[in-house]
This record gives C-alpha cells, sequence and structure tokens, in this order.
C-alpha cells in the first residue's frame, strides 16, 4: 500500500511539473505532448542494451557517411594535433578506462580533446598499448550485419548516453531515467551513481541489493562530489508504471548479479531475503516474475509467442561489444539473431526494435553532448530503431538520450511519466524516427555470420566483460 501510495503521489507531481519544467535535456521537446502511434500498431518495445562503443568508433560506414551520418576519420588530442582513427578488430583488443573522471577529461570543458588523456587497459594484450589507442574505429568487416541495419530502418547520430560514465549507472538510467538512490524529494535523491561498483575485487558479479555488505559505489553530488553508497536504490522506475497498467515485461540478462542488471539494484523488485546490506539473492515477486536469469530466453520467447509488452535485453560478455579479452566479437551477430527472430515471426508487424550501447566505452567522439548538470549528459553512443514503422534509410538529427526510449514507451501505452526531474521528463519520444502512415517496411533477414542456433547452442556459462 505505501508503495502504491508513493507512486500515486508521484504521478500527480510529475502531472505538476510538467508546467514546470523547461526543456533542458537531451531532446528539447518534452513540454508538447506527443501523440502515440494509432491505436495497436505498437504492442511491443524491445530493447537491446551493448556496450561501450561511439557512433566515430563504430559506425565508420561509407554508406551511412555518404547519407549525412556525422562521423568523422580523425580527432584533435590534447596538444592541438590532429590524429587519424586507426582500425582496430571488434574482438580482443585492449580497454579504455571510461569512469566519470574519463568523461571529464575527454570533454575538457566541451572542446572534446581530451581523449590521449584517458587510461588503457590492457589486460594482458600483446603490443599494447599501440599509438594513440582512443582514437579507433572498427573494422566494418566484423560490424557488417549493424551497418545493415542502420542503413535500412533508423539511425540516431545524436544520441547521448545520459550519465557521464560507466555501465553501472547507465543501467539504472535504462529502466528508471535515474540513478539516484532515493526518490524524489528524499534525501540524496538529487545525487547520481557515478561509476561501477567497487570495493570488493571483481564483485561487478555481484552488486545491487545482494552485494556483500563492504561493497559500494559512488555518488555524486550536485557540486560535483563523491561519497561512497551501498549499491542499493529505492525509487520509482518504468516496470512500476508498467505494473500498474497490467503491462508485462521482462529483463533478460546472463547473471543474476551483473552490474549490468538493473533492477538488481532496486529494492522493491530485488527484494532481498535479508534487508540490505545483509541480503544474499533477490527474491521478490516482481524479480521472480519478469527477471529472466539467461539472456537467450529472449529467442525463444519469440518462436513461441511469449514475448512481453516491454523487453531488456543484456548480452553476454562474449557478445557485448565491450573491449577487451572477454568479448568474442559475436555482438552484431547476436544483435542480428534477435532482430531476425522478432522480423520472422508474428511480432514483426506491431514491435519496435531499439539498439543502443551503455556507454561511450573511453573511445573517441567528436560531438559535444550539452551538459546541464554534474552528471547529466555524456558521450554520443549508436541509436538504431528498427519497426515496420521506422523512417527507412532515415538518419536522425534529433538530441536522443536514455530517457528518449523510456518516453516512447510512455507514449506508445499511453503511461505518465516516472517521477518529476527523471530524464524521461526532460526528453523526445522518438517521434522523429516513425511514420505510422507509410506503408509497413517489409522485414528482410539481416545476413550475421551466426544465428540464433548458434547461440542457444552454446552451453557455455555466462561471462561478465571485466572487472571495470
Amino acid at each position: 500500500m505505501a508503495r502504491a501510495r508513493m507512486l500515486l503521489v508521484l504521478i500527480l507531481l510529475t502531472a505538476i511539473a510538467g508546467f514546470l519544467i523547461s526543456a533542458n535535456g537531451c531532446g528539447g521537446s518534452s513540454s508538447q505532448k506527443q501523440s502515440p502511434p494509432p491505436t495497436q500498431k505498437i504492442q511491443h518495445v524491445v530493447i537491446i542494451f551493448q556496450e561501450n562503443r561511439t557512433p566515430d568508433n563504430l559506425f565508420q560506414d561509407p554508406k551511412l557517411i555518404a547519407a549525412g551520418a556525422d562521423i568523422v576519420q580523425s580527432g584533435v588530442n590534447s596538444l592541438g594535433k590532429t590524429i587519424p582513427l586507426t582500425p582496430i578488430p571488434l574482438a580482443d583488443t585492449y580497454d579504455l578506462d571510461h569512469s566519470h573522471s574519463s568523461f571529464v577529461a575527454m570533454y575538457d570543458g566541451g572542446k572534446m580533446d581530451g581523449a590521449n588523456k584517458i587510461p588503457v587497459l590492457c589486460q594482458g594484450i600483446p603490443l599494447c598499448p599501440p599509438p594513440n589507442p582512443q582514437f579507433a574505429y572498427i573494422n566494418p568487416s566484423d560490424v557488417q550485419p549493424y551497418f545493415t541495419l542502420a542503413e535500412t530502418y533508423t539511425f540516431g547520430d545524436r544520441m547521448f548516453q545520459t550519465n557521464q560514465g560507466p555501465s553501472f549507472p547507465a543501467h539504472q538510467f535504462i529502466i528508471s531515467g535515474t540513478s539516484a538512490p532515493t526518490a524524489p524529494g528524499d534525501q540524496k535523491s538529487d545525487w547520481f551513481a557515478s561509476e561501477n561498483p567497487t570495493g570488493i575485487p571483481n564483485a561487478g558479479g555481484n552488486t545491487g541489493c545482494s552485494a556483500p555488505a563492504n561493497e559500494y559505489v559512488l555518488l555524486m553530488n550536485p557540486s560535483g562530489v563523491e561519497s561512497p553508497a551501498y549499491p542499493c536504490y529505492e525509487h520509482p522506475t518504468l516496470t512500476d508504471l508498467l505494473d500498474a497498467n497490467a503491462l508485462s515485461w521482462r529483463y533478460y540478462t546472463p547473471t543474476a548479479g551483473l552490474l549490468w542488471t538493473g533492477p538488481n539494484a532496486i529494492q522493491h523488485i530485488c527484494g532481498p531475503n535479508n534487508p540490505p546490506p545483509n541480503g544474499t539473492a533477490c527474491v521478490g515477486s516482481e524479480w521472480v516474475s519478469n527477471v529472466i536469469i539467461n539472456q537467450k530466453q529472449v529467442l525463444t520467447d519469440i518462436s513461441n509467442g511469449q514475448l512481453p509488452a516491454v523487453s531488456w535485453v543484456i548480452p553476454d560478455g562474449a557478445e557485448s561489444d565491450h573491449a577487451g579479452p572477454a568479448d568474442e566479437g559475436t555482438g552484431p551477430s547476436w544483435v542480428a539473431s534477435i532482430v531476425n527472430a522478432v522480423g520472422t515471426s508474428q511480432y514483426w508487424g506491431n514491435t519496435t526494435v531499439i539498439i543502443t550501447w551503455d556507454d561511450w566505452g573511453g573511445w573517441y567522439d567528436h560531438v559535444a553532448p550539452k551538459v546541464i548538470n554534474t552528471y547529466e549528459y555524456g558521450f554520443r553512443v549508436p541509436l538504431i530503431v528498427v519497426s515496420p514503422y521506422a523512417k527507412a534509410a532515415y538518419i536522425s538529427k534529433v538530441t536522443h538520450d536514455f530517457g528518449s526510449i523510456l518516453k516512447y514507451i510512455e507514449t506508445v501505452f499511453d503511461l505518465p511519466t516516472i517521477a518529476p526531474g527523471y530524464a524521461d521528463t526532460m526528453a523526445d519520444d522518438l517521434s522523429d524516427c516513425f511514420d505510422y502512415n507509410q506503408a509497413p517496411l517489409v522485414f528482410q533477414p539481416i545476413a550475421a555470420k551466426y544465428d540464433a542456433k548458434h547461440f542457444l547452442e552454446d552451453k557455455r556459462p555466462p561471462t561478465d566483460p571485466d572487472d571495470d
């Protein structure tokens, strides 16, 4: 009952806040209510959340560039030198630091010339680091399925991660529009999780509300000062709105404690068997009903006619696109297998698949984000919108962020925003990416090296990317 009252109050506050919140965030159009898609046209939204890339790094696609995508082949370092981007493979490469401090270094007050100051994480990679390791792009032959998707449907070259840092807070923003530890109006509700978990070596595989007692995540206050706190938060999420409106959802993830598994850090979803920081597992009813500890099940759920209204799909380390030895370069095939499963199923006619990357990974990108406070917004990440109603071969120049994805879901299902000041209240709703009056696009399977059968038959234990 307490949670229900809290949700009702937040909905009322959000309605009032709509008159007060200006369009300071990445979208700039949220002050005008968008019309939802025609009834029944979109009934399912699938969010595929890959890892650690920028458009300049991942999308050196001549066809996309010729069509107007804002992607460059060189950058400028802190010494004022122009550095050409050089090709590297997608798999088994060095990693780069992508903490908040690395954001500050690369951003450099908006000059975007500090990428060379980002630390390199070689992790046993031979001949590492190469010259100018931050100024690199992925061999086009390694990511052709991504190119095909971006060329065929809508590609966003003004998509920004909402947070200025790594994966843990990004995965909080993609389910709730915030990484604050408490609900609006509560103590520290204007603080943000600013880094990945630390305190326990390799505890990225056991974080959130079931983390060890001495695990912590740094929180950043409005003045930019960081301080540690246990990584278990309590605030409203988009999943609360879905539950309140009897809309099904699932969060597909390889492991329960992974720092990429956003619901494990939300107390009312995790519901640990002991109050934090003494919990050992997530056992709450929302967790048990909706969090699927097997990311591959999304493929069988699609083929079995069991796709929920909203899905989040988190990759295994091997298929994540996360730089480092854990990645095997199968991310483009993994994404293509999900899109092909949707496209060749009963769901194609009423589904939108949104593909994006959770943070910039430390790679160079030339477009400066609009910074509105000490932790929003971060660098560009790629965006691909796949749907029979996505604009074909279209490059979106509208500024989007993770809040835009939440706002799109709210628009599709006629939901209120989550809470005052959250990212969805300040974002657009991706409406420029769609034309609901067009003849529905006919799906053509995406060619890829590996298909769904490959992933379903891979019985190896899931892996995390690394401990960064």
